[in-house]
C-alpha cells in the first residue's frame, strides 16, 4: 500500500517489469504477477510459501529436496 500518486506507482512498476525482463532474463509476459500466484496454495502442483514447499495435489507441505 502506498499513498504515492498513482501514474508514479505505474511508472515504477513498469520500470520494475522491464528490469526483470532485459537485465533478469524473464521470459514471462507478467514476471511479477507471476510470482504473487505462485504463493496461492489452492492452486495444483508443488507451490513456494513462507512455510516451505506446498504440494498442492496431495494437499500438504512436502520436505524440501535437494538435487545435485
Amino acid at each position: 500500500m502506498t499513498d504515492a500518486d498513482g501514474y508514479d506507482v505505474a511508472a515504477q512498476y513498469a520500470a520494475l517489469d522491464q528490469f526483470a525482463k532485459q537485465e533478469l532474463g524473464s521470459t514471462l509476459s507478467a514476471p511479477f504477477m507471476t510470482l504473487s500466484f505462485m504463493a496461492l496454495l489452492v492452486i495444483p502442483t508443488l507451490k513456494l510459501s513462507d512455510k516451505g514447499l506446498f504440494d498442492g495435489k496431495k494437499f500438504k507441505f512436502s520436505p524440501l529436496q535437494i538435487v545435485k
